[in-house]
């Protein structure tokens, strides 16, 4: 996750995501951060409609936890208006560039994780701003 003033951590998803493992991340990771970032439950989050998201379980779970945040509904594989898939562009591009070549699936985890905390703020906040002008 991300927002203007911060990116949110790193949850690296070694199997193939489904609706428990999607709730797990939502309940475990994204909801404590969502409440930190906007204390006053006034973020918003985006659903992209992966398969994993449209499961009973997690629409109720977003549905009971409504007044803290706002969900962005979009279409689904529309990745032209999906600002998280412009982060993955500018992090493979940064990998793409580095050297040595990456050597295993643990350096590019490595590597992943310090891109994606050393990525600029304009970055993440111009895809916010972008988003604001669409809603």
């Amino acid at each position: 996750m991300f927002s203007w003033a911060t990116l949110g951590p790193v949850v690296v998803v070694e199997q193939t995501m489904n609706a428990t493992g999607y709730l797990n991340m939502i309940t475990d990771q994204l909801h404590p951060n969502m409440a930190y970032v906007f204390p006053a439950g006034n973020g918003m989050f985006q659903l992209d409609n992966a398969p994993c998201q449209k499961f009973k379980i997690v629409l109720e779970w977003f549905q009971e936890h409504d007044a803290e945040f706002q969900l962005m509904s979009w279409p689904p594989n529309s990745s032209d208006i999906n600002p998280i898939e412009c982060i993955w562009d500018v992090m493979g591009w940064q990998l793409r560039v580095q050297r040595p070549p990456i050597r295993n699936i643990s350096d590019l985890c490595d590597r992943c994780l310090n891109i994606w905390y050393n990525l600029s703020p304009a970055i993440y906040q111009g895809l916010v701003a972008s988003m604001r002008r669409r809603v």
